[in-house]
């Protein structure tokens, strides 16, 4: 298999990640309420988690080859996230985190099951770090929610 297909769904990963992280980047900013000290704190450690992996799937896309997407009209056109304007309300907010991680997790199982068709165990690899720690932030925003 070529490298082609793998790396158009790292550029669909890497789209999302960057419509994930400036959501969360609004919800950091504007969230409201009685859990504004804990989600505040929360939104940032999410979304500068995010900026590492956005750097790390670019840096992936051209160790296989491929150009990584770099615009912001790329990362609108191409990203399944639903972008998330003045939203302040803290369940709102998590819900919407909750939701966009969940399809961050699926795109990254389409990028593992490709890269094991290609032989590529570092990008399977770096996919399932990548899951494991978004589903643990699922977990524990669905306890949150008492889900």
């Amino acid at each position: 298999m070529s490298t082609e297909k793998l790396v158009k769904e790292l550029n669909q990963l890497l789209s999302d990640f960057h419509i994930y992280y400036q959501n969360t980047r609004g919800f950091h900013w504007n969230i409201k309420g009685h859990k504004f000290f804990e989600l505040h704190v929360k939104f940032e450690e999410l979304y500068t988690e995010s900026l590492t992996n956005i750097d790390e799937i670019a840096e992936r896309i051209l160790t296989i080859g491929g150009q990584p997407l770099h615009t912001f009209e790329d990362y609108q056109n191409t990203s399944k996230l639903k972008v998330h304007k003045n939203v302040s309300q803290d369940s709102e907010c998590v819900e919407a985190i909750y939701a966009q991680l969940g399809q961050l997790v699926e795109q990254e199982n389409v990028v593992k099951e490709l890269a094991v068709e290609a032989g590529d165990n570092e990008t399977e690899d770096m996919m399932i770090g990548l899951a494991n720690g978004q589903q643990k932030t699922m977990w524990m925003f669905r306890s949150w929610l008492g889900k």
